[in-house]
C-alpha cells in the first residue's frame, strides 16, 4: 500500500512508462505493507533506483567478476588499495564514479564474496541514476568490505517477506559445512520475474539457491537452506532528496565502524550486530 502526504495513492498520480518501473510500482501497491512517501517526485526516484539496482545486479551476472573469499579477494590497483584483511580502499586522487565503474569494465581483474558484491551494485546503481558529479561528491571515501557501506547510502535490514524487486534478500544455510563457510547463505538481488542474483551462484529462483546451498551442508544434515525474512534497503527517501536537491551536506558526515570479520556471505543483519 502506497501512501503520499498521508494520502492514498491514486494509479493517476504517476503512470510509469517503463515496464520494470510499472511492475515494482505493482508491488509496492499490492504489497500489505504501508511505503509512505512526502511526494510522487520521491516514490519515482525510488522506483528508478531500484531499477537501477536490478540492471546493475543484472551487468554483473554478465560480468567477469569471480566469487572469492576475503583472504583470495583482488581488484584493480590503478583504483583501489586491497587491504590485508581483503577490502577495497579507493586510492587517494582517484574518482570515486572511475573506480565503481571500472569494476564492471574491467571486471576480470575482481574477486570478492557476496556481501561485498551488494554493496558495489548499490554504488553503480546509484552513480547510474544520480550521474558522475553529485556521486563524486557524495562518496568521496569508499572503502568495501563485507557490508560496510558510506553512510549516505543508509543501507537498513528490515524484517518482512514483502519483497519488492529491487530488494536484497538472505538465504540462510543453518548446517553449512565448515569446511566451505563461505555457502553459510547468499545475499539476492530480487529480479522482479520469480528470480534473484546472487554472487557466486548468477541468476536463479529461490528453489534453485537452496538446492545449490543444501549442496554444501554437513554431511547427514536434515536442516535445509531456506530464504528469510531479512531485506537489506539503501535509504531511497535520504537519496531522493539529495538527487532532487543537488545538493551534499558540507559538515562532516558520520561514517560507520568498519567491522573485519573474515566471514563470507553473512546478511545485513548479521553485520550490523557482530
Amino acid at each position: 500500500m502506497i501512501k503520499i502526504s498521508g494520502e492514498s495513492f491514486r494509479q493517476s498520480d504517476l503512470q510509469p512508462t517503463d515496464r520494470m518501473e510499472r511492475t515494482i510500482l505493482g508491488r509496492l501497491s499490492e504489497n500489505p505493507t504501508v511505503y509512505s512517501y512526502r511526494s510522487v517526485a520521491e516514490l519515482s526516484f525510488e522506483l528508478k533506483l531500484r531499477k537501477s539496482i536490478i540492471e546493475s545486479a543484472r551487468a554483473m551476472n554478465q560480468s567477469n567478476i569471480r566469487f572469492a573469499v576475503f583472504e583470495n579477494s583482488r581488484c584493480n590497483p590503478e583504483y583501489w588499495f586491497l587491504t590485508n584483511v581483503g577490502g577495497f580502499q579507493l586510492l587517494r586522487g582517484v574518482k570515486p564514479a572511475d573506480a565503481i565503474r571500472d569494476v564492471y569494465s574491467n571486471s576480470s581483474l575482481y574477486a570478492f564474496e557476496c556481501a561485498t558484491a551488494m554493496v558495489f551494485i548499490y554504488y553503480h546503481a546509484v552513480l547510474n541514476l544520480i550521474g558522475d558529479v553529485l556521486f563524486n561528491q557524495l562518496f568521496q571515501h569508499i572503502y568495501l568490505y563485507s557490508w560496510h557501506a558510506d553512510s549516505d547510502l543508509g543501507l537498513t535490514p528490515y524484517n518482512t517477506m514483502d519483497f519488492v524487486p529491487g530488494d536484497v534478500v538472505y538465504f540462510n544455510n543453518p548446517d553449512f559445512d565448515p569446511k566451505k563457510p563461505q555457502w553459510r547463505g547468499e545475499n539476492a538481488v530480487v529480479l522482479g520475474d520469480d528470480t534473484y542474483f546472487g554472487h557466486g551462484m548468477g541468476i536463479r529462483t529461490a528453489e534453485q539457491i537452496i538446492i545449490n546451498l543444501n549442496k554444501s551442508r554437513k554431511p547427514e544434515s536434515s536442516q535445509s537452506a531456506y530464504l528469510t525474512n531479512i531485506v537489506a534497503r539503501p535509504s531511497f527517501k535520504h537519496l531522493a532528496e539529495i538527487s532532487m536537491t543537488q545538493q551534499v551536506h558540507s559538515i562532516p558526515k558520520y561514517q560507520p565502524i568498519v567491522v573485519h570479520h573474515n566471514g563470507s556471505s553473512i546478511s545485513l543483519g548479521q553485520y550490523l550486530f557482530i
